[in-house]
């Protein structure tokens, strides 16, 4: 029998499925917190709850959450955190994500229609690196680009410098001309992706913006290693940028990643 049949239960029997699916949930939270423990809490930069295509049941998860009532449920983590002694920092956020595909990085919880992606920061030794951008298909403004540790967040789209939706400009340093005639740019979002460089890991990261995910443009990832084809589903969880990926944007644009300068 499923978990939920709601179309069967009473009131009462909903609550109870509510109370139940939300004390599981909380207690995936509590052990993937617990890894934490001795103070390592202040290191917790986020804690993101993934909630896949519930149909019917979404109401139940949105109970389970009090989506309706704000910061309750962050209330109710901070009280785990604050029995184990985690050190959370103050400015921690919690992010609940409805209908949405569980990246790769986000750990299932089972028996549920759930995930959860618990981010972290930086710590304080600071690492160095740099690599490039081959551009394969589309026409960029340079063939190439070199990207360094210390750029910080390296903006990818469709046009130098554009007006997003909060009334802002935003410039892309990788940037796809709007005005060429090479089709693949017509597919890229201004605001599509990005890249930063994660000094924990030693490594240049990608992570979809608000055009870069579903339903609008995509991003797919075909790693040098022969895995499987990645996709970017959340603007929260990136890639791992490893020699010779390549990246494909919208439906054509291709850009490889390479620790070496084009020949």
């Amino acid at each position: 029998m499923a978990l939920f049949d709601i179309f069967n239960k009473s009131d009462d029997t909903e609550l109870t499925d509510v109370k139940r699916t939300r004390d599981k949930l909380l207690r995936a939270i509590k052990n993937e917190l617990k890894k934490a423990e001795g103070g390592e809490g202040h290191n917790i930069k986020g804690i993101y709850v993934f909630v896949g295509d519930s149909k019917n049941e979404q109401h139940i998860y949105e109970a389970v959450v009090y989506a309706n009532e704000p910061g309750r449920f962050k209330n109710e983590i901070q009280k785990i955190a604050d029995d184990f002694d985690l050190g959370l920092p103050d400015n921690w956020i919690l992010e609940t994500l409805f209908n949405e595909d569980f990246p790769q990085e986000a750990i299932p919880v089972e028996g549920l229609k759930c995930a959860l992606f618990i981010r972290t920061k930086d710590h304080s030794i600071q690492k160095s690196g740099e690599a490039f951008i081959h551009i394969l298909n589309g026409e960029a403004e340079k063939p190439e680009y070199k990207l360094t540790s210390a750029d910080g967040k390296l903006n990818i789209g469709r046009e130098k410098r554009v007006q997003v939706e909060d009334g802002f400009f935003r410039l892309n340093h990788i940037a796809f001309p709007g005005e060429s005639n090479n089709e693949a740019n017509k597919y890229i979002s201004r605001q599509h992706a990005h890249i930063e460089w994660d000094n924990d890991n030693g490594c240049f990261m990608l992570y979809a913006d608000s055009g870069g995910i579903p339903p609008g443009n995509k991003i797919k990832i075909r790693p040098a290693a022969g895995e499987n084809l990645v996709k970017l589903n959340s603007t929260h969880i990136g890639h791992r940028l490893e020699e010779a990926d390549q990246v494909i944007l919208g439906d054509k644009a291709v850009f490889e990643f390479s620790y070496k300068p084009q020949q």
